[in-house]
């Protein structure tokens, strides 16, 4: 028996019974030979920490664009954030910690540059529409490895597709809104919580928001620092989906709705604030510009995004804008657009 077999053989006798087994994955796309030490989750876990665009989360942005502080939220910490929930409540549910970890990792791959004023504005420009967890699949699908994909499990994917909610509910009502597993519908709600609690956070530390301002109601529900929201949530959806002996992932109706309302005043407050708004207005014309310089010069395009046989050339240039971190797309703008010093030698 390989190592592998005896971590089958161990999720089989200790995991819930509607955890999802490694040993009965829905497979990949392409077919592979099993390892003999990871399971199929771990390879998959693996395979996108060391993918490029899993690197290149480290300058993408979160909320506050290009931040001089050391300590404010990048796309990367945010996933890593995202998988830390995400693990702790697997773990106390008895769920698949290997696979909600791989989703967790692999959910923000396609996130654009300057966060969602970028996607907001690939949305509008690119003939097919945008959307960051589609992108993310096509990134493991098809971008990395030059065109190969990363060839991930159905189980993988599916969580990645399956995790994005914007302003809509946080608790998916219908079936077919749901990740296939419980794992993928973990990694949804721990994405809630990371972010609205990390981006409280960074708010307050960047002067945009003082703690008086947040609503007396959410604290006394929720907590009155970071941790303690943090503490109150994530248990609130282990004793919730415990107590129903997971039929779904889920909130109590006071924790959800403090949630909910969390998330709203976000988005009054930080992500549609009128001073993070002209910042991401500056963001989406750069990106607008390189989007329009790309269309008239496809042959700088392909030295970074694999060539496919009948792809238009908008399909083209959104993979490569998407693809960018903020300090390449600056850079690059810079250069095509701004005027460069004269060098006297």
């Amino acid at each position: 028996m390989t190592i592998r077999e005896q971590t089958e053989e161990i999720e089989r006798k200790i995991l819930h019974p509607k955890a999802c087994l490694s040993s009965q994955s829905r497979g990949r796309s392409k077919p592979e030979k099993e390892g003999e030490i990871r399971t199929c989750f771990q390879r998959d876990r693996d395979r996108i920490i060391h993918s490029k665009a899993f690197r290149r989360l480290k300058h993408k942005t979160q909320v506050f664009l290009a931040p001089k502080g050391d300590h404010y939220r990048t796309r990367l910490t945010h996933v890593l954030e995202v998988s830390q929930i995400a693990r702790t409540i697997a773990k106390a549910l008895r769920l698949n910690e290997d696979l909600t970890e791989a989703i967790a990792l692999g959910h923000d791959l396609g996130h654009t540059p300057f966060g969602h004023a970028g996607e907001d504005i690939l949305r509008e420009i690119h003939p097919g529409g945008f959307d960051h967890y589609k992108q993310s699949l096509r990134v493991v699908d098809f971008l990395e490895k030059d065109g190969e994909g990363l060839n991930l499990t159905y189980e993988v994917r599916n969580g990645i597709l399956k995790h994005s909610k914007g302003k809509g509910l946080i608790i998916p009502e219908t079936k077919a809104d749901r990740a296939d597993t419980f794992e993928g519908q973990v990694v949804r709600v721990s994405d809630i919580i990371a972010y609205v609690n990390h981006d409280l956070d960074d708010a307050l530390r960047a002067g945009v928001m003082k703690r008086s301002d947040i609503p007396k109601n959410i604290i006394k529900t929720l907590g009155d620092t970071h941790a303690k929201r943090i503490d109150t949530m994530v248990k609130d959806v282990i004793y919730q989906s415990a107590l129903l002996d997971l039929e779904t992932i889920l909130m109590s109706g006071a924790i959800l709705a403090s949630t909910t309302m969390l998330r709203d005043f976000l988005y009054k407050r930080v992500y549609e604030s009128d001073k993070i708004i002209r910042e991401f207005k500056k963001a989406q014309k750069i990106l607008r510009d390189l989007y329009a310089y790309y269309l008239e010069h496809m042959e700088e395009v392909f030295v970074d995004i694999p060539k496919e046989e009948k792809l238009n050339k908008h399909r083209m240039v959104c993979d490569f804008i998407a693809g960018m971190t903020d300090r390449f797309a600056l850079m690059t703008y810079e250069r095509l657009f701004l005027p460069q010093q004269w060098t006297v030698i």
